[in-house]
């Protein structure tokens, strides 16, 4: 079904003038996703393939040859940011009204439609963040939380919910899962009934209510439905190997049986599956559309021949588990370098992590030094606990940087500050160069153009400036026609679009940002610290699945690399301490000088269980069989006294949720209680007595053992 574009205010094209002004410059792959217009389609799109321009350009050549109504097609992907870019791609080949939205806004938009009309009255309030219900569900079951354990809680009920999951179901399907907050199964399930009735005496729901919501509305009511169905004829969805059971579910009710739908994703970036995350749908797109068209991208224009070279070699030295069995799993994408050679990856090896964190800053101020613009650089880590090292090395080289994951730009005062001049100023512009407008606005708060030579919050509150600079100029060529000059009105409307969508220009500043978070994102040069076993991979993952998710982790922070990668780990966590760490396995291969064929787990998931299993049998307190892993851990029955000191204990507690918060991880990662119970009941002496207890493996020991030592020392 065809419909004109000129209905909706676009130019109408013939497929000749269409090919010249939208498919070219597609390379053969790209421009097969772009002219398949109709029926599924499955795009499996490497990393720097420009799968969005693919994807963006085939929205762009099906409306303006009158295949797709823009009113009447949606794009999803999974968060704000990626939803911003594809509206601005969109925006800038002429069709600005597609609606480019994540699953979330989609969702909240259609249920702020039809809840009148479904179930009328007015719509529950929406939580901004659970913390609060949960700590006040806690309090209802007499549940002992803490900051750390409430923020675990969290996360074990929206992986939950994402999955499907109702507090009665929870505790059949999560017997594999370890202990959120410290609680056993049981308590998970009641606290997650308490945290649902609390919701409901307060009259509020959450994100993840937001979804299931409007699936049930959907499911219950044809008329629903059917309006839906009538509204959207055509689905492309973006990062396709991240849905969840719960939004692939709402796809097959928006879908209502049709095929009109076109995926796009790469099996090989699945790193979310904590969250609820499965590749198995991109996995098996073939299977359940039998006539889906299948594209590989495979061109990698973003990184050097040496980037994707160790890249491929990172995939193709996987030895473990994961989803073997299906063949495009188990076959990952092998990337083709299309950028001219660069320079070699570096390895680095340093005495300890001060010295690496130094290591790591004097190389970066030497390629800023020599041209390479701050902010096209990156320092990645495993666990937000490894940035504060590396804020304080950049600082004492001079280096400014930017925290991704810390406060939001258009939250900072200074850009409050700054639109709110330039929203004044646009009422009574006149016809002035943009660029020049925008200095002279905002050098009233302090914007020059040269940057300050002293750090600090001088430096920070420049940068923001400046980064709203550059983006005016950018927009000026971007947005400027011969029939429309790009305006300051133009621009203080797109800045309240970026601010909705937290759609940050870029500021000039080295990033620090964990691996997860930079996913979607790329730089000139990349740096990945810390790649000592323990942290690459994370000493919780001992599973084979898990490693295999920590190996695509790592895959994603190489692949950020534009050009410059250097790889770097200490043998020691502290100046003076043991050098007992070793370099990640992942680096077995690709270090020169190293060999493939590391373990990848099986053997530490080995020890571990067999430390379990050499626990004590029987209580030493009353010699009374012990039933549980909680107890043979600790070594007595839970009803017989304890024989630590209490204050012993919680130094530990205290310790352990210090850990947690810097690492950004569960607490009960770091240690259990019962754990916690057995170091403070044994108060090992050395680091040999306290790798005989129960739940202490080899990668906790080198990364905890001396920290725990010299609290109960103290003690």
């Amino acid at each position: 079904m065809s419909y004109d574009p000129s209905q909706v205010g676009l130019p109408v094209m013939d497929e000749h003038t269409a090919e010249e002004r939208i498919l070219a410059g597609l390379d053969e792959e790209q421009r097969a996703v772009a002219t398949t217009l109709s029926g599924p389609l499955c795009v499996l799109a490497g990393a720097g393939t420009g799968k969005t321009r693919a994807i963006t350009h085939r929205i762009a050549y099906g409306v303006h040859t009158g295949v797709y109504n823009p009113n009447r097609l949606l794009a999803v992907t999974f968060t704000a940011r990626a939803a911003a870019e594809m509206r601005t791609r969109l925006r800038d080949l002429g069709v600005g009204t597609v609606q480019a939205r994540t699953f979330h806004a989609a969702a909240l938009r259609q249920l702020q439609y039809f809840w009148p009309h479904a179930v009328g009255g007015q719509l529950p309030g929406l939580l901004d963040h659970k913390a609060q219900i949960i700590a006040e569900a806690a309090r209802r079951l007499r549940l002992p939380t803490d900051r750390a354990a409430i923020r675990d809680l969290a996360a074990e009920i929206e992986w939950a919910k994402v999955s499907m999951l109702t507090p009665e179901t929870y505790l059949t399907k999560a017997l594999d899962r370890g202990e959120p907050g410290g609680l056993d199964k049981l308590a998970v399930g009641r606290l997650f009934q308490a945290y649902e009735d609390v919701k409901g005496d307060r009259n509020l729901i959450d994100f993840e209510d937001v979804l299931l919501i409007t699936v049930g509305i959907l499911q219950e009511d044809p008329r629903v439905a059917a309006t839906v169905r009538d509204q959207y004829r055509h689905f492309v969805v973006d990062e396709y190997q991240d849905v969840s059971p719960l939004q692939q579910k709402m796809l097959d009710l928006w879908l209502g049986g049709r095929d009109e739908l076109c995926v796009v994703g790469d099996a090989s970036q699945t790193i979310y599956s904590f969250t609820g995350a499965t590749p198995r749908h991109l996995l098996d797109f073939p299977k359940r559309y039998p006539t889906a068209n299948v594209v590989k991208l495979i061109r990698d224009y973003r990184s050097t021949p040496q980037v994707v070279g160790l890249a491929n070699t990172l995939l193709n030295s996987r030895r473990s588990g994961g989803l073997t069995a299906d063949a495009l799993w188990s076959t990952p994408l092998h990337l083709v370098a299309q950028r001219p050679g660069g320079p070699s990856p570096e390895f680095l090896e340093c005495s300890d992590d001060e010295a690496e964190a130094a290591a790591v800053a004097a190389r970066i101020k030497n390629l800023i030094d020599n041209g390479t613009q701050a902010s096209e650089i990156a320092v990645l880590f495993r666990t937000n606990g490894q940035s504060e090292a590396y804020e304080q090395a950049l600082t004492a080289a001079g280096v400014g940087y930017q925290l991704r994951g810390g406060e939001r730009f258009f939250a900072r005062k200074e850009v409050r500050d700054a639109i709110l001049q330039l929203r004044a100023a646009s009422r009574a512009a006149e016809d002035e160069p943009l660029g020049q407008l925008v200095r002279d606005i905002l050098g009233n708060l302090g914007y020059q153009d040269e940057a300050p030579k002293t750090g600090g919050a001088v430096r920070e509150k420049w940068e923001s400036l400046a980064a709203l600079v550059a983006l005016a100029d950018d927009l000026v060529v971007t947005r400027s026609t011969p029939e429309h000059a790009f305006t300051l009105v133009d621009l203080v409307a797109e800045l309240q679009e970026r601010a909705t969508a937290q759609h940050a220009p870029t500021v000039q500043g080295v990033t620090l940002a964990s691996l997860h978070s930079a996913k979607g994102l790329e730089w000139d040069a990349v740096f990945l610290v810390g790649l000592s076993e323990g942290l690459m991979p994370i000493s919780f993952a001992d599973a084979p699945e898990s490693v295999d998710e920590e190996r695509r982790l790592l895959y994603v922070g190489i692949t950020r690399a534009r050009e410059f990668l250097n790889f770097s780990w200490s043998t020691a966590r502290t100046p003076g301490g043991r050098a007992n760490r070793r370099p990640s396995r992942f680096l077995d291969g690709l270090r020169p000088g190293s060999v493939g064929g590391a373990p990848t787990g099986g053997s530490q998931g080995a020890v571990r269980k067999a430390r379990k299993t050499a626990a004590p049998s029987v209580c030493r307190v009353c010699g009374q069989v012990l039933t549980t892993g909680a107890e043979r851990k600790i070594g007595r029955c839970s009803t017989c006294p304890p024989g630590y000191d209490e204050a012993v204990f919680e130094d530990l507690r205290q310790w352990r949720l210090q850990e947690a918060t810097a690492a950004d991880v569960p607490a009960f990662v770091v240690f259990t209680d019962a754990t916690l119970m057995a170091i403070a009941e044994a108060a090992p002496q050395d680091l040999d007595e306290l790798a005989a207890l129960p739940g202490v493996g080899p990668s906790k020991l080198e990364r905890y053992g001396e920290a725990v030592l010299e609290i109960v020392a103290n003690a």
